[in-house]
C-alpha cells in the first residue's frame, strides 16, 4: 500500500465532504443568516458533536485503533474479531445510557455551554432532538477504526458527505413546512442531522461485512458481562482514561469559547461557526487524512520494534504539513475577506457578517499550521501508548488559550477567540514536536533546512499574489455580480497555487520525494 496514494484518496474524499460541508453552510447562511436562531442551532448541534469528538472520534479512537493494529499484527484476524465484538457490545450499552442522560439533561448542558443565548429554550429542544446523533457517530467511529486498520480508507472518509447532503435537503425541502408545525424553519436542520447520522452508519456495514468484521453485539446481561471481561476492553478503557482527559481539555477550550461568544451578541456563535467551517477545509484535507493513514502504520511499526521506520513516517508527515499547510495558512490569513464574501455573502448574510467572520478566519489562519501539525504529532504519542504527554501539554495550552482570550477578546471581540485558538495551537504543536524529538521518536532527516527555504520562497510568491488580490478587488461591492466575484476568486487562488507549485518545481522539489509504502 502506497501511503501517499492512501492519504491522497482520503484527502479527495474529504474534499468532497468539505465541499458539501461548505454547500451546507452556504444554504444555512443564505436561508437563515447569522441570527439568534442559527446560534441556537449551532449550540444544539455542537453539544453532541463535542461528545462525538470527545468519546467517539477522540478518546475512543485514540485508545482503540492502536490496540486494534497491534492485535491484528501480532495475533491475527480471529483475535481482532473477538476484540471488535467485545468493544462494540460495551460501547453500544454505554451509548444507550449516554443518550438517555443527554436528552434528560439538555437544559443543564445548554446553559453550561451558552448561557448567554437569546433563544435558550429553543436550543434545549433542538439539543434533545439531535442528541441521539452521538450514538450513531460513536458506532461509525468504531467501524471506521476497523476499516482503517485493514487499509480501507475510502468508506469512512466518504460518510460525512451524507450528513451534509441530508442537512441541505432538509433545509430546502422541509424548511418551508416547519411553520405548519408551529416551528421555526431552522428545525428542519435537526431533521437533516438525524437522517444523516442513520445513513452514515448504514454505509459502513457493507464494507465491514466484506471483511467479515460486522460486530456481534451482546444483547443479554450475561453476554454483556462476558464482553466486559474481555482483556481488550480493559486495555481500551485504561488507555481511554488519560485520552478522555486530553481530548476533553481541547473540547473544554471550545466550550469556553462558545460560552464567551454567547455574550458577544446575536450572530457571534454563527460567525465563529462559519469561520471554523472554512478553517476545517484545509485542516481536514491534510491533517485528518494524514492522521487516519499514519496512526495504524505508526502503531504497527511500534508493535514490530521498527524505530527507524517509525521516525521516517513522522518525518514524512511533517514534511507534507509544511508543504501544504503553510500556503493554506497564508490563504486564510491574507485572503479571508474574498473567501467569506464569495462563499457566504448572499441572502440573509450581510456585509457586517462578512467582516465579523473574516476576523475570526484570519485568527484561524495564523494558527493553521499548528492545528494541522497537532493531528500528526499527537498520534505519534498515541501509537507509543503514551497518552499522558499530550494530556499534560493540552492542559497547559488550555490555560494559555484563556490568557490569550483575556488579552484579545476585549480588543478584537469574537475574532479574538479564533486568534487565541490559533496562537495556542502553534504552541501546542511546537511542544509536542519537542517532546518527540527529546525522547528520540523523531529525528529530522537530512535536508530540512534547504527544504524549509524552498517552501518559504514559494510561499512568499503565493502570499504576494493573494495579498494584492485581496485589496485590488471590491469583494463586498460585487455582491450583485456573484459570477464576476467568483471568477476573480478562482483566478487568484488557482494562479497563486500554480505559481507556488511552479516555484517548488523550479527549485527541484518533486512529487516522488514524498512517495512512501506501507
Amino acid at each position: 500500500m502506497n501511503l501517499l496514494k492512501a492519504a491522497s484518496t482520503v484527502s479527495l474524499l474529504t474534499l468532497a465532504s468539505r465541499v458539501t460541508g461548505l454547500a451546507r453552510e452556504w444554504v444555512v447562511a443564505t436561508q437563515f443568516g447569522a441570527s439568534a436562531w442559527t446560534d441556537a442551532f449551532n449550540v444544539a448541534f455542537r453539544i453532541p458533536n463535542l461528545l462525538r469528538r470527545l468519546f467517539a472520534e477522540g478518546a475512543f479512537s485514540q485508545a482503540f485503533v492502536p490496540l486494534l493494529g497491534q492485535v491484528k499484527a501480532r495475533e491475527g484476524d480471529a483475535a481482532t474479531r473477538s476484540l471488535v465484538d467485545a468493544v462494540a457490545s460495551v460501547l453500544a450499552a454505554a451509548l444507550v445510557v449516554t443518550v438517555l442522560v443527554g436528552v434528560a439533561g439538555a437544559p443543564v448542558l445548554v446553559w453550561l455551554v451558552a448561557s448567554g443565548l437569546a433563544e435558550l429554550s429553543e436550543a434545549v429542544l433542538m439539543t434533545r432532538l439531535m442528541f441521539p446523533y452521538i450514538g450513531f457517530m460513536a458506532l461509525v467511529a468504531l467501524a471506521a477504526g476497523v476499516l482503517n486498520t485493514y487499509g480501507h480508507f475510502a468508506t469512512p472518509a466518504a460518510t460525512p458527505v451524507l450528513l451534509n447532503l441530508c442537512v441541505i435537503a432538509a433545509a430546502l425541502l422541509a424548511g418551508p413546512y416547519m411553520g405548519g408545525l408551529g416551528l421555526h424553519p431552522v428545525y428542519a436542520l435537526c431533521l437533516g442531522v438525524m437522517v444523516g447520522g442513520v445513513l452514515q452508519l448504514a454505509l459502513q456495514w457493507p464494507a465491514l461485512r466484506r471483511l467479515h468484521m460486522v460486530p456481534s453485539l451482546a444483547l443479554s446481561p450475561a453476554a454483556l458481562r462476558r464482553a466486559w471481561a474481555h482483556p481488550g476492553v480493559g486495555r481500551v478503557l485504561t488507555q481511554m482514561a488519560p485520552a478522555v482527559l486530553g481530548v476533553s481539555v481541547a473540547q473544554l477550550s471550545l466550550l469556553i469559547n462558545t460560552l464567551i461568544a454567547s455574550y458577544q451578541g446575536p450572530g457571534a456563535i454563527s460567525w465563529l461557526t462559519y469561520a471554523d467551517r472554512l478553517m476545517e477545509f484545509p485542516s481536514a484535507l491534510l491533517g485528518v487524512a494524514l492522521s487516519v493513514v499514519l496512526l495504524p502504520q505508526l502503531s504497527a511499526a511500534q508493535a514490530q520494534g521498527q524505530a527507524q521506520r517509525y521516525a521516517d513516517l513522522l518525518d514524512w508527515g511533517l514534511r507534507l504539513v509544511v508543504l501544504l499547510a503553510l500556503p493554506s495558512a497564508l490563504a486564510l490569513a491574507l485572503f479571508a475577506q474574498p473567501l467569506v464574501a464569495v462563499l457566504f455573502h448572499y441572502g440573509a448574510f450581510t456585509a457586517v457578517d462578512v467582516l465579523r467572520t473574516q476576523g475570526a478566519l484570519m485568527g484561524y489562519g495564523v494558527g493553521l499550521v499548528g492545528l494541522i501539525a497537532v493531528k500528526i504529532l499527537a498520534p505519534g504519542f498515541y501509537a507509543r501508548q503514551d497518552i499522558r504527554t499530550p494530556v499534560r501539554v493540552a492542559v497547559l495550552v488550555l490555560v494559555l488559550t484563556q490568557v490569550f482570550n483575556a488579552a484579545l477578546v476585549p480588543q478584537l471581540g469574537v475574532a479574538g477567540l479564533a486568534w487565541s485558538i490559533g496562537l495556542a495551537a502553534l504552541v501546542n504543536a511546537a511542544w509536542l514536536l519537542w517532546g518527540l524529538y527529546r525522547c528520540g521518536a523523531w529525528q529530522p532527516s537530512p535536508g530540512w533546512g534547504l527544504y524549509l527555504l524552498k517552501v518559504a520562497v514559494a510561499c512568499s510568491l503565493l502570499g504576494a499574489v493573494l495579498g494584492v488580490g485581496a485589496v485590488a478587488v471590491d469583494w463586498l461591492g460585487l455582491q450583485a455580480q456573484p459570477w464576476v466575484r467568483a471568477a476573480w476568486l478562482a483566478l487568484l487562488l488557482l494562479g497563486s497555487g500554480a505559481l507556488y507549485l511552479a516555484a517548488l518545481a523550479a527549485m527541484g522539489l518533486r512529487r516522488s520525494a514524498f512517495s512512501r509504502s506501507a
